[in-house]
């Protein structure tokens, strides 16, 4: 019968030798890793027109439309997500995400504000003009296609 009354002690012996609580424990540096994709770097490599097209299609495939991008660039970096504003034609600015898996998200620019991303403000605009293709070297097929 002893027995008994010394079960709920074993239970806190147990407990007890587990350590300090995890508040107690001193802090650990933790190193932060950044993953990127090369989709996410050839964004940063396009001129302005060809930049368009790839905002417009990530619009498109998220479901949303945008008839032509007149303006926009890239916004920054948030968490692992590349951020680009796309401003349409029809007065809609659109937040595109490009992650580093290749998948993009979208999200209307008059939402981000009760989100806590940051704001669709764009901080470096690609070389060129949206609306149409700068002239640039002729490509031929001899120096497309290496042989």
């Amino acid at each position: 019968m002893h027995r008994h009354h010394f079960m709920p002690l074993l239970g806190l012996a147990a407990l007890s030798a587990c350590g300090p609580a995890p508040s107690d424990q001193p802090a650990v540096n933790v190193t932060s890793i950044s993953v990127r994709s090369a989709e996410q770097d050839r964004l940063k490599e396009l001129d302005a027109f060809d930049l368009a097209i790839a905002l417009k299609r990530a619009i498109y495939a998220a479901g949303y439309t945008c008839q032509r991008v007149t303006d926009g660039g890239f916004i920054g970096t948030y968490k692992n997500l590349d951020m680009w504003l796309a401003k349409c034609s029809e007065g809609r600015d659109w937040a595109v995400f490009a992650g580093p898996d290749g998948s993009a998200q979208v999200r209307d620019c008059k939402d981000i504000p009760a989100t806590g991303l940051p704001p669709c403000v764009v901080k470096t605009r690609p070389k060129g003009s949206f609306t149409k293709k700068e002239a640039g070297p002729a490509v031929t097929r001899a120096t497309a296609i290496p042989q």
